[in-house]
């Protein structure tokens, strides 16, 4: 790794900062009267190198300009957040228990998405390893972790990162990662990292200090100046994330990452920052084993997922919010803000997602000034496509972080997940979900007063306007930075022993178990252009798709309240109906009113 401290065989450190900036900069090693500065070589390119004595767990930090200290920008460790010494790690410490560990194969991930710091009452590395056993028997395979770059206070979604390289300490120590990361291995479960290169937090980046370079005019985005991926002195910040990519991937032994808003990766250069860096990790890490990408992309540029069989050429999948927002309108009749993109034809909207991906493919997209949006995704084999019925976005990004289970009936949220779990998109829960959790997930974080008050301020007149709030006091609106928003948020646990929540993770567990029982062996080998769908009446739906084995399979929904008649009735073999009585109206070729049926029909000899 050409950036921050590597400890070498000789028992020494080699430190490394690029600082094109500064006209000095100083390695301080140790703490208080301990410390000591010494003056690092200035080097071509802005590059300053110093190897000296420091071992594992020697404090350290820069002085730029013999004035301010800084934290390594590539630090493996900051015990004392991101104002504070970074910390000396050997990398190759940790003896790895899963080297015949090669993951899994794409086609096989149902992804959990959890926040490490609210998915256990303690909130650590630890609290996530005690629940694997629970975890793998719902039927997850792939644990996505939420971001953990060092970011600024105890409390944080982890989007507010401004040390990539550093776990942030209130979760654990580098070796806690480690052992989470094997356990799950252990049994058979995957771990992505979710990842944020499109910006750094507002408190605690002290790179426009000594690397100006790093951020451009010429680019802006909504946090400001953007990251320079493509101006002049831009290959060092390429390559500052393209070695993040791999240290993950190489020192953690994650199965893949998640790449944040990659709309907002700004780069007008050839290869753009995300081929490369795709290229390099298949070039890399994943010639010996399954590496994972995934995208959240606004934009829904398909070109990044193309497939040559069963392998993508760059990235497995993105998440697609088309298929939430078009669920979303039909289940709770919200059609404020971007839902306006989703509320005319939202049933029509919802059958191309299931059939094709995405909904805009390239059409004028009202939220957006009418401005054209998304490129054809048809051609894609379905598991090109992350789809969820909730995430830490459209959850926490409410006002209230309400779930959507207190936005619907159970009975209409049941048919939507059986629909969604068993169609072959690779689908995505979002921590809790699965037992019909009541605790919300709010907005949370723990910055400086000034920055704080800001924040705060500045989300009660993002939501002032809606409706729901009018007359109501600001007050209504959770103060982000209150350490009780972050509490609430915690995973209530308990709920499990109660009647209404066990139901609900025995449903997920049986549909989980379907889909890996009857679908997931059948999903290899299937190409684009596998879906197809029918609209009957005024919006209930079928859609089929031709599975790798030559095999249907077929998904009839109806989330309206009328009954309606369907040309023909369903072919093969019912491996889920909701509700169960509804099974008879379905073989009948009628799409009862707020039922879903999925049936599989297997390919002719």
């Amino acid at each position: 790794m050409p950036f921050g401290a590597e400890t070498l065989h000789d028992g020494r450190t080699r430190f490394r900062l690029w600082a094109p900036s500064a006209r000095s900069v100083e390695l301080v090693v140790g703490d208080g009267n301990e410390s000591r500065a010494m003056k690092m070589p200035m080097e071509s390119g802005g590059w300053c190198e110093l190897v000296t004595t420091a071992p594992p767990g020697t404090r350290y930090r820069y002085r730029i300009d013999g004035t301010l200290d800084v934290p390594d920008p590539a630090s493996r460790y900051n015990p004392e957040d991101v104002h504070g010494p970074s910390m000396v790690i050997d990398a190759a410490a940790y003896e790895w228990p899963d080297e015949s560990w090669r993951g899994r194969p794409w086609n096989e991930a149902v992804i959990y998405e959890l926040h490490v710091g609210t998915f256990s009452p303690d909130g650590t590395f630890a609290g996530v390893e005690r629940r694997l056993d629970y975890l793998a028997k719902l039927g997850v395979t792939a644990i996505e972790l939420m971001p953990l770059a060092d970011f600024p206070g105890k409390r944080n979604w982890g989007y507010d990162g401004v040390l990539p390289y550093a776990p942030d300490a209130t979760y654990g120590a580098p070796e806690d990662l480690k052992r989470l990361v094997a356990a799950a291995h252990a049994r058979g479960v995957m771990v992505l990292v979710d990842v944020v290169y499109n910006h750094f937090g507002p408190e605690g980046n002290y790179l426009h200090a000594y690397a100006a370079p790093f951020f451009t005019e010429r680019h802006h985005t909504a946090w400001g100046a953007a990251i320079n991926f493509d101006g002049s002195e831009s290959r060092p910040v390429r390559d500052f994330f393209i070695h993040n990519a791999l240290y993950w991937l190489d020192e953690y032994h994650v199965d893949g990452l998640r790449f944040d808003a990659v709309h907002a990766i700004l780069d007008d250069s050839k290869p753009h920052i995300l081929v490369e860096l795709a290229e390099t990790v298949r070039k890399g890490p994943g010639r010996h084993r399954h590496i994972h990408l995934v995208l959240e992309n606004d934009h829904n540029e398909a070109r990044y997922l193309e497939y040559h069989g069963d392998s993508p050429r760059w990235y497995n999948a993105q998440w697609n919010d088309d298929q939430h927002h078009a669920l979303h309108v039909l289940l709770t009749g919200e059609k404020d803000s971007f839902f306006v993109d989703y509320a005319q034809d939202a049933v029509k909207h919802l059958a191309r997602t299931f059939a094709e991906g995405y909904v805009y493919q390239g059409e004028p997209s009202p939220f957006r000034g009418g401005k054209p949006r998304g490129e054809p995704s048809a051609h894609l084999p379905p598991v090109a496509c992350v789809n969820f019925l909730q995430n830490h976005d459209q959850v926490g990004n409410r006002a209230l972080g309400e779930r959507l289970v207190a936005l619907t009936t159970p009975e209409r949220l049941r048919v939507a997940t059986a629909a969604w779990l068993l169609a072959p998109a690779t689908p995505m829960l979002f921590m809790g979900e699965e037992f019909a959790a009541s605790t919300p997930f709010l907005f949370f974080c723990d910055f400086e007063p000034q920055l704080a008050q800001a924040v705060t301020e500045g989300r009660r007149r993002e939501f002032g306007g809606f409706t729901q709030f009018t007359g109501t006091s600001e007050s209504v609106i959770p103060d982000p930075n209150h350490p009780d928003t972050f509490e609430r948020s915690k995973i209530d646990w308990l709920a499990l022993e109660r009647p209404e929540h066990a139901s609900w993770l025995e449903f997920y567990k049986k549909l989980l178990a379907v889909r890996r029982d009857r679908i997931v062996p059948r999903l290899a080998g299937t190409d684009g252009h596998a879906g197809r769908y029918t609209i009957f009446g005024d919006g209930a739906i079928a859609v089929a798709w031709t599975l790798g084995d030559g095999s249907t399979l077929e998904l009839r929904l109806n989330l309206l309240d009328t009954l309606t008649r369907a040309g023909s009735p369903p072919q093969g073999e019912l491996l889920h109906c909701e509700p169960a009585n509804a099974a008879n109206a379905f073989d009948a070729g009628e799409l009862p009113a707020n039922a879903s049926a999925i049936y599989l029909q297997r390919a002719s000899r």
